[in-house]
């Protein structure tokens, strides 16, 4: 039988009592019963981006990332662009909806957060676990009182109708999705017709063809790990619930004391390599935001998540090591990039004496989305050293800042006759 608890906790936060009785309680419970030798991989991300705007992001991913643009999945109000870098990484859903006055449930979890409701439609949605025994996981997980969409308002919805999909989480707002696929078989999703749409395409193919001329087809790898912000408060159980949810294990929190912050890690227990199925992070910070008067220190996670909601911060990709023309890779990547008209929101941070360089792109316009890169050097095995966390989060809060200015400028403007 599989162990979840064999794995040694990394890092200096402390964790409640409960925390730390239930963290053992779910873990053992989920292996005895059989749901983490079931549910696998991460075998797709699913997001939304705003009407219009799903063509211009594909190219931007496809200059930034390994993806390629695969095909589109016409349904009646949207567009489901399929990226893929090969069958071993998750799939990325880039879901454009049509028709700009669409309302649904997760419009519904951006439009009450100031800078959320500036894009209603743009959020990162959640993952597609692959699971080896579809039925036996839903009703285990439904003993377990999680709750499902019922297949009617999964095709209401236009989601893949070949999956069981977890409602938004009260602590994420994020979803989970199960589907039963053998391992040699390829991902089909069962969505609408498929297509190739010319302009989604053309964009695609002039990113590659200058990601190639670059040389950064061979630098970007895939994706290391996914960032979730939550409220201070949601931390333990928003931890707790993803391990209950997937079959990842806990490995370890971190206290960024002077950014008012944590950061905690959970990893899938079946694969070490993230490129496979990639870290799950959770961010939140150490107090909530009506006590930082009292304490005196920033909160730029806490703040952020009252902008926007709990949800995905940014997607970490890994970046090859070595060097190019005497530059570590990962600033070769970052100056070819920023050449191209993107911004980030700090130079790139780290040392190869601390083991790896990071950085944060800005909020991408079309999801809301950082990307991160991060160069580990030689045989560093961790996500971050504190000092560079805490300049990321920093630098990360600035740019939040201005936006909520913006938003709030934007919204009190008089409406133009």
């Amino acid at each position: 039988m599989i162990n979840s608890l064999i794995h040694p906790k990394q890092g200096d936060k402390a964790n409640s009592p409960w925390f730390d009785e239930f963290l053992v309680k779910l873990l053992e419970n989920r292996d005895r019963t059989g749901l983490t030798e079931m549910i696998r991989e991460i075998d797709a991300l699913m997001l939304t981006v705003e009407p219009g705007c799903s063509a211009a992001y594909v190219s931007e991913l496809a200059l930034m990332t390994p993806y390629h643009y695969l095909v589109t999945l016409e349904s009646e109000s949207h567009w489901t662009h399929v990226l893929r870098i090969d069958m071993n990484s998750p799939d990325l859903l880039v879901r454009e909806v049509r028709a700009p006055g669409r309302a649904d449930i997760f419009r519904s979890l951006n439009e009450v957060y100031p800078i959320g409701a500036h894009k209603p439609n743009s959020r990162y949605m959640g993952e597609i676990f692959r699971v080896s025994n579809l039925h036996e996981v839903v009703e285990q997980q439904k003993a377990r009182e999680i709750r499902f969409f019922n297949q009617d308002q999964i095709r209401k919805l236009e989601l893949p109708g070949n999956m069981a999909i977890v409602k938004p989480s009260p602590y994420t707002h994020n979803i989970v999705a199960y589907w039963e696929r053998p391992p040699e078989d390829i991902r089909v999703y069962a969505l609408g017709n498929s297509i190739i749409l010319d302009e989604v395409n053309r964009g695609y193919l002039q990113a590659k063809e200058i990601q190639e001329e670059l040389g950064l087809d061979k630098l970007i790898r895939p994706i290391d790990h996914l960032a979730t912000r939550v409220y201070s408060q949601n931390r333990e159980v928003a931890i707790l619930e993803y391990l209950t949810l997937s079959s990842y294990y806990y490995w370890g929190s971190y206290d960024i004391a002077n950014q008012n912050s944590s950061t905690n890690v959970t990893k899938s227990i079946h694969y070490p390599e993230e490129r496979i199925s990639p870290a799950k992070v959770f961010t939140a910070a150490n107090h909530p935001y009506f006590v930082n008067h009292l304490v005196g220190l920033p909160s730029p996670t806490e703040s952020f998540v009252r902008n926007y909601g709990p949800r995905l911060h940014h997607v970490a990709l890994e970046v090859a090591d070595g060097e190019i023309n005497g530059l570590a890779n990962i600033d070769y990547v970052v100056q070819a990039i920023r050449a191209r008209g993107k911004d980030f929101l700090l130079d790139v941070i780290g040392s190869r004496e601390e083991g790896l360089k990071q950085i944060f792109s800005s909020a991408s316009e079309h999801s809301s989305l950082i990307v991160e890169y991060v160069q580990r050097f030689g045989n560093f095995d961790g996500f971050f050293t504190k000092q560079n966390v805490a300049e990321l989060t920093h630098a990360a809060g600035v740019e939040e800042n201005l936006r909520l200015l913006q938003a709030e400028s934007e919204a009190a403007s008089p409406v133009s006759a």
